[in-house]
C-alpha cells in the first residue's frame, strides 16, 4: 500500500472510532499535581515559575477586567504547546494540526472577546471600525475594509497554527525520507542529511512552542481592545 506524506494528518482510528478525543486528554495526564507541601520537587517547581511568568507576561497589558481570563489563557497555552511538542515524537498524531480543531478555539474565544466588548463599550468597540481623522469620502470603504478583517481574526488564528505545523512535519518527513534513501547510495550526503534533520527538529520544537505562545497572545490583543 502506498502511503501519501498528508496521511500522517489523518486523525487514527480503532475498529471506525476516531481516537482524536484521546489525543486531546491523554497528555494531560502527564503534568504533575500540586501537593499540600510547602516544598515540591524541581519539576513542580519549574512549572508553576513558568506559569506564574508566562500569567504575569500575559495579564500586565490588560486592566482588571481582563484579568478574569487569566485561568483560561493560561490552561489553553499550556494545552496547546503540550500537544504540539508531543506530535513531534515518532508514532504520534498532533491534533493541531486539523483545522477543524483550532478552529473550534479560535472562533467562540474570538467571538467571546467582541460580544465582551459590544456589551462593556458598545462605543469603542464600534469605533475600531473607523480610524479617527478618516476623510468623509472613505468612510463607508473603510467600515466595510475594517469589518471584514474583525471577521477574518478567527480563521486567521486557526490557519496559522495549522499551517507552520503542517508545513513543519511535511518538512522533516521530506528529509528524512530523504536521508533513508540516500544511506545506501550516497552516505555522506545522507549523514549531511540528517544533520539538516537534526538541526530541523530542534527548530520545529521551537516553532511548536512558539505557535501557541502566538496564538494565546493575539487571542489576548483581541481581548485589550475589548476591555
Amino acid at each position: 500500500m502506498n502511503l501519501s506524506f498528508f496521511d500522517q494528518f489523518l486523525s487514527p482510528s480503532l475498529l471506525g472510532i476516531p481516537l482524536i478525543a484521546l489525543a486531546i486528554i491523554i497528555p494531560w495526564t502527564i503534568f504533575p499535581t500540586p501537593s499540600n507541601r510547602w516544598l515540591n520537587n524541581r519539576l513542580m517547581t519549574l512549572q508553576s515559575w513558568f506559569i506564574n511568568r508566562f500569567t504575569y507576561q500575559l495579564m500586565q497589558p490588560l486592566n482588571l477586567g481582563g484579568h478574569k481570563w487569566a485561568t483560561i489563557l493560561t490552561t489553553l497555552m499550556l494545552f496547546l504547546i503540550t500537544i504540539n511538542l508531543l506530535g513531534l515524537l515518532p508514532y504520534t498524531f498532533t491534533p493541531t494540526t486539523q483545522l477543524s480543531l483550532n478552529m473550534a478555539f479560535a472562533l467562540p474565544l474570538w467571538l467571546t472577546t467582541v460580544l465582551v466588548g459590544m456589551i462593556n463599550q458598545p462605543t469603542v468597540a464600534l469605533g475600531h471600525l473607523l480610524p479617527e481623522g478618516t476623510p468623509t469620502l472613505l468612510t463607508p470603504i473603510l467600515i466595510i475594509i475594517e469589518t471584514i478583517s474583525l471577521f477574518i481574526r478567527p480563521l486567521a488564528l486557526g490557519v496559522r497554527l495549522t499551517a507552520n505545523l503542517t508545513a513543519g512535519h511535511l518538512l522533516m518527513q521530506l528529509i528524512a525520507t530523504a536521508a533513508f534513501v540516500l544511506i545506501t547510495i550516497m552516505p555522506t550526503v545522507a549523514l549531511l542529511t540528517s544533520l539538516i534533520l537534526f538541526l530541523l527538529t530542534i527548530l520545529e520544537v521551537a516553532v511548536a512552542m512558539i505557535q501557541a505562545y502566538v496564538f494565546v497572545l493575539l487571542l489576548s490583543l483581541y481581548l485589550q481592545e475589548n476591555v
